[in-house]
């Protein structure tokens, strides 16, 4: 297969270059700084140097054609203020499912959050992200052109993977480490029949393979 992964240098995404490239799947990476390139292809991507809060629905399709699958794990990061919430957690991930539907890629993951809601109220940094977050998500959804799993992780750890995740619509809160969700990202890719399905995720006693193949019916 061929994945294109948006935010490609952030700590979920080369993890989950990392699994792909090494199972055999090509990979490419979106990222924004040209320096970040070497990280990606130390992890077996392919570098693609483009802003995701500038560049065109246009010129965003034309990296996804070709691919059999997107996936969606930018986001402004911890630091950043209420104004890129907006425009990375939110336009960022509109414009990249709205650039796979143009491009004729149907398999589209989003890597969201738990508790993202388009209706969460209050005016802190941490409530526009889940509201940027929902939004995003409720419009991903909304597009017929997609086959498209929504992943939700719990509290993001730094911890060594286990390969033993709880994955279920509503698994109430939790941590997880990002190895683990980067697991069940790659799992996922490979089983369209999660399409259509918003997942939490966190740390728990199912294998991977075995989590996913449940949530799907299998």
């Amino acid at each position: 297969m061929r994945i294109v992964i948006a935010g490609g240098h952030g700590q979920i995404a080369l993890r989950l270059e990392r699994l792909l490239a090494a199972r055999g799947d090509e990979v490419a990476g979106i990222i924004r700084k040209a320096e970040q390139a070497d990280d990606l292809r130390e992890a077996g991507a392919e570098p693609v140097v483009l802003d995701l809060e500038s560049a065109s629905v246009e010129e965003v399709a034309e990296r996804l054609r070709g691919a059999d699958a997107a996936v969606f794990a930018a986001g402004a990061g911890p630091g950043s203020g209420a104004a890129r919430k907006d425009t990375v957690d939110k336009a960022a991930a509109i414009l990249f499912a709205d650039a796979a539907v143009r491009a004729g890629v149907r398999r589209f993951l989003i890597v969201s959050s738990m508790g993202a809601d388009a209706g969460h109220q209050g005016n802190e940094i941490f409530d526009v992200y889940l509201r940027a977050k929902g939004e995003a998500d409720d419009y991903v959804r909304s597009l017929d052109g997609l086959d498209w799993t929504i992943l939700r992780p719990g509290a993001l750890t730094d911890d060594a993977g286990k390969g033993l995740v709880r994955l279920e619509a509503h698994t109430g809160r939790g941590p997880v480490p990002r190895d683990d969700v980067a697991a069940v990202l790659a799992e996922l890719v490979d089983t369209p029949a999660t399409s259509g399905l918003t997942l939490e995720l966190i740390a728990g006693s199912a294998p991977v393979s075995v989590a996913v193949k449940s949530v799907a019916g299998n």
